[in-house]
């Protein structure tokens, strides 16, 4: 059965990997896991970390714009419901006249 590890650990035996005290073939002997795995999970580690900073500008880029847009979604439905209100206001006004 393939086991799945936990993002943590998989952090924590990357970033000692990362450090350099000891050999990959160490770490894997101490953490008892394959020293291909141990490997794998400091390269993916060094692949993740430009996306650790560009993530954040992405983020608040598209927060920002997600933010300009809902505030013109808010714009226009205020303007429907003034005009869906006053045309109710209208509506109303000739139902009591026609009675």
């Amino acid at each position: 059965k393939r086991r799945n590890f936990p993002d943590k650990f998989k952090a924590a035996v990357a970033l000692e990997a990362l450090r350099g005290d000891k050999t990959v073939q160490e770490i894997a002997a101490e953490r008892q896991r394959p020293p291909t795995q141990v490997s794998t999970w400091k390269r993916q580690a060094i692949e993740g970390l430009a996306g650790v900073f560009s993530d954040k500008v992405k983020t608040a880029e598209h927060k920002e714009g997600e933010i300009k847009d809902l505030h013109a979604k808010i714009g226009q439905l205020a303007v429907e419901n003034d005009f869906l209100s006053q045309g109710l206001k209208y509506y109303r006004q000739a139902i009591s006249c026609n009675r």
